[in-house]
């Protein structure tokens, strides 16, 4: 419970935030999404679904977000502005509710994750601004074909849970880029350093206008560049993900806050279910074996952006 509190504590700023935010919103733009439905139905229904999410999130590294939107997006009777700030708040707080426990494992490096999640940050206020100012179907579309980009990228690499770096370079040596970790799958210690470090800064400028355009917190492309470009073993690069996460979103969600587009009734809920399944999520990342969540980071960047390119192209509305 301590852990949870502390989780917490940082987001209430953005809670406080996003009410007032949203209190300005006229009063039927939640409700005239599906006439004649009970009010608590949508809710709850938010609820049980992010913290089925986040049970899966955390051990994949996508952060919350990167399903919740598509999901969200496609089978729930909210406008895609809204479910983008939402989806915000909901990877930042699934990202938060799982860092103490990645980090008392090793899996999560702060020192990885700063010096990337710095340049992420900022570029992410402008991917946020240009969402918003984009049409929704091109958003959409843009969003399946880079996931399943990602999803090539990724079955295509051969032996990525356990990349081999002879040596680091330079700016990864003048940055202390390395660690090691006890693998609790198979209890085997592995040390860890990372390479092509300026190429993974300039990435991860990238990865931030993304993450601020789609409002998915770019979890999913975070973990290829850690793994397949850097190095990084795959369940530190799981862990990092999402102390990266918790810092880009952060930048990003205030743009949506500021346009008015999060409503409480589909973030409070949907963060409250991603915290408490991203707990779960987060333990359940220290026993499970490497190649397993290859598989399950596979499987639901697959769906994931196949339903954002069809949503997008009209084929599935």
């Amino acid at each position: 419970m301590r852990d949870l509190r502390c989780a917490v504590a940082p987001l209430r700023p953005v809670f406080a935030a996003a009410v007032l935010a949203a209190a300005a919103l006229p009063a039927h733009a939640a409700s005239a999404a599906a006439p004649g439905t009970p009010w608590w139905v949508w809710p709850l229904a938010l609820f049980v679904a992010c913290f089925l999410m986040g049970i899966v999130a955390v051990p994949a590294g996508i952060g919350g977000g990167t399903l919740f939107v598509p999901i969200v997006g496609g089978f729930f009777p909210f406008h895609l502005d809204f479910v983008r700030g939402a989806g915000l708040l909901v990877a930042l707080a699934s990202a938060l509710a799982a860092a103490p426990t990645l980090m008392r494992s090793g899996l999560a490096s702060v020192r990885l994750a700063l010096p990337l999640a710095l340049l992420a940050s900022a570029s992410s206020i402008a991917g946020a601004l240009l969402g918003l100012a984009l049409p929704v179907a091109v958003v959409q579309t843009a969003l399946g074909v880079i996931v399943l980009g990602i999803v090539a990228l990724m079955f295509l690499a051969k032996k990525s849970e356990f990349p081999h770096v002879e040596r680091p370079d330079a700016l990864g040596r003048a940055l202390q880029l390395h660690g090691v970790f006890t693998d609790g799958a198979t209890g085997r210690r592995v040390e860890w350093q990372v390479h092509r470090t300026p190429l993974g800064l300039v990435v991860f400028l990238g990865i931030g206008v993304l993450a601020g355009m789609f409002g998915i917190g770019a979890g999913w492309a975070n973990v290829p560049a850690l793994n397949l470009l850097m190095g990084a073993p795959l369940k530190v690069s799981a862990g990092t993900s999402g102390l990266v996460l918790s810092l880009v979103d952060s930048s990003a969600a205030w743009v949506y806050v500021n346009k008015g587009a999060v409503l409480p009734m589909i973030a409070v809920p949907s963060v409250v279910g991603m915290m408490l399944g991203a707990k779960i999520g987060a333990r359940l990342l220290t026993v499970l074996k490497a190649s397993v969540i290859r598989k399950m980071v596979i499987a639901l960047l697959l769906f994931a952006g196949v339903r954002a390119l069809l949503k997008g192209l009209g084929v599935w509305p």
